[in-house]
């Protein structure tokens, strides 16, 4: 999420409660997370084993409950919860705002596109021209949404990541991480009924040009979804997944969170990916591998009875 005008470090810090260790003359232009930080972002880290990717990263500004050596250039805002000073700030740069009307005043609608009954754009969205909305959609504030782009009925475009921090020591364990990003659709995609895509927890959700989704489908926070790819009902994929162009996943498949699907590769239905898979190849089973090795590994496994029937009768 980028701020509509840069706020100085040490405003930030008095916002917070932070001490401000480093380059006390900087600007902030953002909030994000690691995978998605840029220059001028404030980003967070509350545990040790990821302080050398924070400090490393492009983040300009880092929320931090330890007090380290800070990177030549960067500050440090050192406090004992940055979780929850990060969600702070979320809240006071994109707060929620209630909507009282279907489609916002703030929306812009292109032209040739139409609205069906029952939809809800929120605030700040934007829809290009000659679009197709069905009823019952809704879709969530700061949403970007290509040219010749169809949703189909139901569809929930740009809901909170699902992404908490678990405090065992209270009697509700999860606190939720306010998520201020955006869902960006591009040209010529279509959405199928009563699917899902989540908005980034900072950065954007992203569906890629010419890409078509079946009914069923979710999409988590901060994935990239390429160009021209084509996924069945009831895929599922996790959240900052990448998958690259041409993509074709089929019914039930499962995608796990922060992988790479390469560009051109098939998974067959009710496969489970649970790391990445190289581009250009089918794919099938749990995990997923390779479909040819994979079918001969079920043919021995059936023949697993018969093998041992033979060996207790020699």
């Amino acid at each position: 999420m980028k701020f509509e005008t840069p706020v100085p470090v040490t405003e930030i810090a008095a916002q917070i409660g932070a001490k401000l260790v480093g380059n006390t003359s900087l600007l902030a232009t953002g909030l994000n997370e690691i995978h998605k930080v840029e220059n001028g972002d404030i980003s967070f880290v509350d545990f040790e084993k990821y302080y050398n990717a924070s400090l490393n990263s492009k983040a300009t500004i880092i929320i931090i409950n330890k007090e380290v050596e800070c990177p030549a250039g960067k500050a440090l805002l050192v406090l004992n919860d940055p979780f929850s000073a990060y969600v702070s700030l979320v809240k006071k740069y994109r707060p929620f705002v209630p909507s009282h009307v279907p489609i916002s005043d703030t929306a812009v609608i292109g032209e040739g596109t139409i609205i069906q009954p029952n939809v809800f754009i929120g605030n700040h969205v934007r829809i290009g021209k000659n679009c197709l909305i069905h009823p019952n959609v809704t879709i969530y504030d700061h949403t970007i949404i290509g040219d010749n782009v169809i949703i189909q009925a139901g569809t929930v475009i740009g809901a909170d990541a699902f992404y908490f921090k678990k405090r065992p020591e209270r009697e509700a364990w999860y606190d939720k991480l306010e998520s201020c990003g955006r869902v960006i659709i591009e040209d010529d995609v279509e959405i199928g009924a009563s699917c899902t895509i989540d908005k980034g927890v900072s950065g954007d959700t992203i569906i890629g040009r010419g890409t078509k989704f079946d009914n069923m489908i979710h999409i988590g926070h901060g994935a990239v979804i390429g160009k021209n790819c084509l996924f069945a009902a009831q895929v599922g994929i996790g959240g900052k997944a990448i998958i690259e162009d041409g993509v074709i996943l089929w019914g039930q498949v499962g995608v796990s969170k922060d992988l790479t699907i390469g560009k051109g590769a098939v998974v067959l239905a009710q496969s489970g990916v649970p790391s990445s898979l190289e581009g250009g190849k089918t794919y099938f089973g749990y995990p997923a591998e390779d479909a040819r090795q994979k079918r001969r590994e079920l043919g021995w496994i059936k023949r697993i009875p018969e093998i041992w029937q033979r060996i207790n009768n020699q």
